[in-house]
C-alpha cells in the first residue's frame, strides 16, 4: 500500500444576507475529499490530507521533505498556494520553490497527480497557472494558456480508449460528468469525454504522473460518479499505478 499525500481540496464561502433593512455575515469552511480519501483508506493506502490554508504553510518544500511520501495528488490547489507561502507575501522572506521541488521529486522516482477543478490545470479565468510553473514540465498534458474549463451540463459519458493497469477492469463507459478542463496529452490517454483527455497516464524521468482533468467530488463529479462501483476501483489502481 502507499503513503499518500493529498492537498488541496478545500474552500470558505463568505455569504451577506441581507434582509430587508439589515444585513450580516456568515463564513463556512467545506472540504471535498471525503470520497477520494474514503476510497483510498478503504483500500488500505495512508493517506495525509493538507487542505489549501495548510498547504500554504506546511507543503514540502524540499526532494527530501516529499520523500515521506509515494504519492502526492494535487486537487483543486492553485499554483500560487504553493508559490507564494505567508513567509514570502507576509514577511518577504525567500523560499525554495515547492513546484520545482515536486517536479524533481517526481522525475527522481515519485508518483505525481493532478486532478481538475477551478484552481486546476489552468482553471477558472487561468488563476491556477499551472501552465507557467517548473510543474509543467512533469504533467503528461500540454495545458491551455486560459481559462481550460468545459462546461457540460448535457453530462457527456466518459469512455476508456486504452488499456492500461490504471483502468483495469473498469466498464468502456463511465457516468456522466458535469465538466473537465481541455489540455492536450503528450502521455497515454486512457479516458476520453467528447473526445478530450480525462485521464492520461505518462513518465516523468524515473517516475510517474497522471493528468486527470475532471473532479473527485462535485460539482464536476455528481453523486451518480461517487457512487459508481468503479470510483474506487479507479483511484486505487492509479495510486498504486503511481506508486510503482
Amino acid at each position: 500500500m502507499a503513503e499518500v499525500l493529498i492537498a488541496g481540496e478545500s474552500w470558505s464561502t463568505t455569504s451577506i444576507h441581507v434582509k430587508g433593512f439589515d444585513s450580516f455575515t456568515t463564513v463556512a469552511y467545506e472540504e471535498g475529499v471525503d470520497a477520494l480519501r474514503g476510497a483510498l483508506v478503504s483500500a488500505g493506502h495512508e493517506v495525509t490530507f493538507m487542505p489549501n490554508h495548510v498547504a500554504a504553510v506546511d507543503f514540502p518544500y524540499t526532494v527530501d521533505e516529499l520523500g515521506a511520501w509515494e504519492v502526492v495528488l494535487l486537487s483543486d490547489i492553485g499554483s500560487n498556494t504553493l508559490l507564494i507561502p505567508p513567509a514570502t507575501f507576509a514577511r518577504f522572506e525567500a523560499k525554495p520553490n515547492r513546484l520545482a521541488a515536486l517536479r524533481d521529486w517526481t522525475r527522481a522516482g515519485g508518483g505525481l497527480g493532478m486532478i481538475g477543478g477551478y484552481l486546476s490545470f489552468q482553471g477558472v479565468e487561468a488563476k491556477a497557472n499551472y501552465r507557467a510553473t517548473p510543474l509543467a514540465e512533469a504533467l503528461p498534458v500540454e495545458m491551455a494558456v486560459g481559462d481550460d474549463r468545459v462546461e457540460t451540463p448535457e453530462d457527456p459519458t466518459p469512455r476508456v480508449v486504452a488499456e492500461h493497469p490504471i483502468v483495469d477492469g473498469l466498464p468502456p463507459k463511465w457516468p456522466a460528468l458535469l465538466g473537465y478542463q481541455r489540455v492536450a496529452a503528450r502521455g497515454d490517454a486512457l479516458v476520453t469525454v467528447n473526445g478530450d483527455p480525462l485521464l492520461v497516464a505518462g513518465a516523468a524521468g524515473e517516475g510517474r504522473a497522471i493528468a486527470y482533468t475532471s473532479d473527485i467530488g462535485p460539482h464536476w463529479a455528481p453523486p451518480a460518479f461517487l457512487a459508481w462501483d468503479g470510483y474506487a476501483r479507479l483511484w486505487d489502481q492509479a495510486v498504486r499505478w503511481l506508486a510503482g
